[in-house]
């Protein structure tokens, strides 16, 4: 809370040992869940596909490499001059662009007078002609089809959403139209890019040349699955110049590879062969990880003069590419791409230390006084907790939201005590269970393995009825609170979050907040 300092100083003057006990009286009483551990900081955490590739373009931009943007629409003959008599099995794997045709709309009578009863206007020949006109229009292109109803509307002079319903109900023609396929591809390799980028710079750039590009590249898989996505990140690189050998390839991918915590390399050829690599030339990197020990990382090649020629490229280029999700997969020791890529799809696995951040109170005071109320609450009920019944006790008075009240902790009811057993048991986290248990020898094991979350049955109970008696007070009031058995979570003012209950449910975890509380506090305005 705020303090005077003025008054600290003169009070530290006066008496320096007082005034610094003193300090602990300027800290706020903290709500429920401003408490450690359910209060916290806690990282933002990027996605592990976008932070590889956030360290793989540092990690190209600090060899000298620059940055690149290739072409993602690649035409059917690219891939034709890039593989040759491998186009066909390429092409095979691409996903090609379709789109629907513009329909050749005829309007007759009938037409006109189902749009004159949706609009409910008369269509002159002046408005049917111009209908026709921004039919055709729509048809040669001269504008985009989500600017056809709003066009149409202009020479109607109807509203946009009445056209809707026109398109719909009056010409089928829409809704009857089914894809056509252009010529046109998705890349399914960067190489495709790179090949066309080539032609355009070799010759206008001095050499040696260095680019790379980290990009989506799409493969139209059989199926997706622990190990394929049809759209996945190729982080990959050119190098370019008239004395590039192989070795080019070995040196970049140390370079690279090195700053991911890769140690040892070998380079082994691959048996695949591809025709747009010079033979001989396609080696695939094996690094070894302080973790993963050997694992393929990356391929690299020098291009063929073959493929470079149909571009009219007359200087030898170094490709090397990585998946960039294989990558991750690697550093982030994921089995599955998939839940990798797309963690939002597939249920998390909270912590023990999650579930405790996830676990608060329902109701508390919503002022300081309130909230040293429930304090003492607290501690007067568990002094007396085993006191013989009937019993009372005073656990606070004061102003409290403008009335002057006393509270009292009372059972009336005889041979009981003060509390039910239950009100000493806290809540712990054990295994994704959520268990409110005794300090007894039996849930030892839990007490002693288990996440405490700091939080007593009897000091939720205690929130409870310092809350609802803040709220009493501020209508001149006293209430009484009570508690008996409890059942359910909310029954000792506990809230689970949404997310740790379907954590506890999908994964068949154990919530057990139960018990016998018999708590009763009475607040009573002073004078009455």
């Amino acid at each position: 809370m705020r303090f005077d300092p003025e008054e600290f100083r003169r009070r530290g003057k006066e008496d320096f040992e007082g005034a610094w006990h003193a300090g602990t009286t300027v800290l706020s009483k903290p709500p429920s869940g401003r408490k450690y551990p359910r209060y916290t900081y806690t990282r933002a955490e990027p996605h592990p596909v976008f932070d590889t590739i956030q360290r793989l373009r540092q990690a190209y931009l600090s060899m000298g490499f620059s940055e690149a943007m290739n072409p993602v629409i690649v035409e059917e003959q690219e891939v034709y001059r890039q593989f040759g008599p491998e186009a066909m099995a390429v092409l095979d794997r691409v996903f090609y662009l379709g789109g629907l045709p513009r329909p050749n709309v005829g309007i007759a009578r009938k037409q006109i007078e189902e749009i004159e009863a949706i609009a409910g206007i008369a269509i002159t020949s002046e408005k049917e002609e111009a209908l026709r006109t921004t039919l055709h229009a729509y048809k040669k292109g001269d504008f985009d089809g989500d600017d056809l109803a709003h066009e149409m509307a202009a020479v109607l002079a109807i509203d946009d959403a009445v056209v809707v319903h026109i398109l719909d109900a009056v010409f089928p023609e829409f809704r009857e139209l089914a894809p056509e396929s252009s010529r046109s591809t998705l890349r399914s390799h960067m190489t495709s890019g790179w090949f066309m980028s080539l032609e355009e710079c070799w010759n206008r750039m001095p050499h040696p040349i260095r680019l790379f590009s980290i990009d989506r590249c799409f493969r139209r898989e059989q199926e997706e699955g622990a190990t394929r996505l049809m759209s996945y990140h190729s982080a990959s690189c050119i190098v370019a110049d008239p004395d590039v050998t192989i070795d080019e390839g070995m040196a970049v991918a140390e370079g690279l590879l090195s700053a991911f915590g890769f140690t040892d390399f070998e380079f082994r050829p691959d048996e695949k062969r591809s025709k747009y690599y010079m033979p001989g030339t396609q080696t695939e990197v094996y690094a070894r990880h302080p973790v993963h020990d050997w694992v393929e990382v990356a391929t690299f090649g020098i291009y063929s003069p073959s493929a470079l020629g149909g571009y009219g490229v007359g200087i030898p280029v170094m490709n090397l590419g990585l998946g960039v999700e294989r990558l991750a997969m690697i550093i982030h020791n994921a089995d599955d791409v998939r839940k990798l890529s797309y963690a939002q799809f597939y249920p998390p696995v909270l912590s023990d230390r999650d579930l405790v951040r996830a676990i608060s109170v329902r109701e508390e005071p919503a002022t300081e006084t309130g909230r040293v109320l429930a304090e003492a609450i607290a501690a007067v009920a568990t002094e007396h907790a085993a006191d013989p019944s009937p019993c009372s006790f005073p656990a606070w008075s004061g102003e409290i939201a403008g009335t002057t009240v006393d509270v009292t902790v009372t059972e009336p009811e005889e041979n009981s005590k003060l509390l039910g057993p239950a009100c000493g048991n806290e809540i712990f986290i054990h295994e994704g269970a959520i268990l409110g248990v005794p300090d007894t020898e039996k849930f030892a094991k839990i007490r002693a393995d288990g996440t405490p979350t700091g939080i007593r049955f009897i000091d939720t109970v205690a929130l409870l009825a310092a809350a609802r008696i803040e709220e009493a007070a501020r209508c001149g009031e006293g209430t009484t609170v009570q508690v008996k058995m409890a059942k359910l979570p909310s029954d000792v003012n506990i809230r689970i979050a949404d997310h740790a209950m379907r954590f506890a449910t999908d994964n068949h975890k154990k919530i057990d907040l139960r018990g016998p509380i018999f708590m009763t506090v009475e607040s009573r305005v002073q004078g009455e």
